[in-house]
């Protein structure tokens, strides 16, 4: 059991670590923000920083270098999508970074980072809600990575079984949460004709490996 757990917590971390770079090197060689949001962009810098500290204070290691990854892929995602977009999109990364972000604060205060930690679970479904809305309000989906979604999903579904394997709630938490709106956004793309899944096939075409 215990060399399952630990394969769990080895894959979920390289596939967490791998998540936004898709997503990241689509921005930057595309420069195509569409259902793109910048409030998600800014909120998961934040969450990111709060499961980084979560980890360290729980003595959760494996969440310490997927945090970190992540935190540095976001932050390249953040410099591409103002560059794309000028100071326009100041406005939302802020929102996510200074008001969503900073939901677990005041549950550190009041009982520290056990209560904190519940709160860091439950925002990871504030970090992609942003990025859920964005996906719902419009058809035109060229600026989203499927990629990330699916990677997203796998991750958030690793993250679950070993949270309810070692009893923790923050990963439970944050797994459920994340398997539900990862798979929101997959099922967008499927319906708006933007073949998610075109990405799994190793006989794709050069020009959807390009598009996805």
């Amino acid at each position: 059991m215990n060399l399952m757990l630990n394969l769990i917590v080895v894959v979920a971390t390289i596939i967490g670590s791998a998540m936004a770079f898709p997503q990241a090197r689509r921005i930057a060689r595309t420069r195509r923000v569409d259902g793109v949001s910048a409030t998600w962009i800014g909120v998961s810098l934040s969450i990111n920083a709060w499961w980084l500290a979560y980890g360290l204070a729980a003595d959760i290691w494996a969440l310490v270098p997927v945090s970190v990854m992540s935190l540095i892929l976001y932050g390249v995602m953040a410099w591409f999508f103002l560059a794309s977009v000028g100071r326009r999109g100041l406005g939302g990364m802020a929102v996510g970074m200074f008001v969503l972000g900073m939901v677990p604060l005041p549950f550190l205060v009041a009982g520290g980072w056990a209560l904190a930690g519940v709160a860091v679970g439950l925002s990871y479904g504030v970090q992609l809600l942003p990025a859920v809305v964005a996906s719902l309000r419009t058809r035109v989906l060229t600026g989203v990575s499927s990629t990330t979604w699916i990677i997203a999903f796998v991750e958030a579904a690793l993250w679950l079984v070993y949270g309810i394997a070692v009893a923790d709630v923050a990963l439970v938490l944050a797994g459920t949460v994340g398997v539900a709106m990862a798979g929101v956004i997959l099922t967008r793309l499927a319906v708006t004709g933007h073949r998610p899944f075109v990405v799994l096939d190793p006989r794709r075409r050069p020009d959807l490996a390009v598009a996805n």
